[in-house]
């Protein structure tokens, strides 16, 4: 059994918003194997596919953002899975808008909900696909950046980077996640655009704030 777990805020006020991709790869998953998200499991949305006979768990939990480790926590106990059978994709800031980062263990770059998951399954030694959603150009007020739904032109871009993302779980399942990091992590070019964000500056605004609405 594996359990995927993609990390959002519920509502429709954030959907197609940054903090979202985690929902969106789910989602595009659900829909390549045609699986309905509509059942209700603990705090969280979920669905089940086979791939080589064993069982693939697509979750999205309801929880705010920033608890999300509430909807983790319930899944890992009553499954009794291993960390090594979970994959958690989620954005990140940090990154170039539409690259990809697979690793296998880590902290959580100033991600609150990542911060939840960690704190929840007490170790950071599990995988997890980061999809990145830095602009090219400064943010004034990155958690309203990520809150908000994104404008027309990115949403445009958004398909494909939510079919690459779809790909790299597919591969992650398929080939283990040291072999997919080959494939889809790719380095950041040395010369940053002009005007891009600046993610330091950005996690320590985020860290004098609360970066997701309270439930």
């Amino acid at each position: 059994m594996k359990l995927i777990f993609g990390l959002g805020n519920p509502g429709p006020e954030y959907e197609f918003s940054p903090h979202n991709m985690g929902f969106g790869v789910v989602d595009r998953l659900a829909e390549r194997r045609s699986v309905r998200m509509g059942r209700k499991q603990g705090h969280a949305l979920c669905g089940k596919f086979e791939l080589d006979d064993e069982e693939i768990w697509l979750i999205k939990p309801q929880t705010m953002m920033n608890l999300s480790g509430l909807a983790v926590g319930e899944w890992v106990a009553k499954q009794n899975c291993d960390t090594a059978d979970i994959l958690v994709v989620a954005d990140e800031l940090d990154l170039p808008w539409g690259q990809l980062r697979i690793r296998q263990q880590g902290g959580a770059a100033g991600h609150h909900g990542m911060e939840s998951v960690i704190e929840a399954l007490g170790t950071k030694q599990f995988t997890r696909l980061r999809i990145g959603v830095r602009p090219e150009r400064p943010l004034a007020d990155s958690i309203r950046y990520l809150l908000t739904p994104l404008a027309r032109s990115r949403r445009a871009e958004l398909d494909g980077i939510l079919d690459r993302a779809a790909d790299a779980v597919e591969a992650i399942l398929k080939l283990g996640a040291a072999q997919a990091m080959t494939q889809f992590n790719r380095r950041e070019s040395a010369a940053e655009p002009s005007g891009a964000s600046n993610p330091s500056r950005d996690r320590k605004e985020a860290a004098a704030s609360k970066s997701d609405p309270q439930p």
